[in-house]
């Protein structure tokens, strides 16, 4: 069945482009692939899998859990070993969240240096 329109890329905004594409490129192994002073773009080469970064100087990051200011969004990555990627994470600038939901740890809740959640997953 076809859409109405082809997924394209997710936008984050951030009050440093640059800066949360290199911890995302870092992460996922993606490659900066676009550079301007107020978007910049990591991709994986292929047109489907695209993050974005937009300048946004007044970004206010989620306080999930708290619903004053949700979560909006977030990502849900795969890895093999999730404490050697959360080690990695750490390293190149995420914080783990205080609000860790998963009973069984079959996922840990993140965030980037802008203040985004993200989720890795086994």
């Amino acid at each position: 069945m076809g859409g109405i329109a082809e997924f394209r890329t997710v936008v984050l905004d951030c009050p440093d482009p640059q800066g949360l594409a290199e911890f995302y490129s870092q992460l996922l192994g993606w490659p900066v692939t676009s550079v301007e002073d107020d978007w910049v773009v990591v991709s994986d080469g292929g047109a489907p899998k695209r993050l974005a970064f937009q300048l946004a100087p007044d970004h206010q990051p989620p306080a999930w859990p708290s619903p004053d200011r949700p979560q909006q969004f977030h990502l849900d990555l795969t890895v093999t070993d999730l404490d050697e990627a959360e080690r990695q994470v750490l390293k190149i600038g995420a914080t783990k969240h205080d609000h860790q939901p998963s009973e069984e740890d079959d996922f840990r809740v993140y965030l980037d240096p802008a203040g985004h959640p993200f989720c890795l997953c086994r």
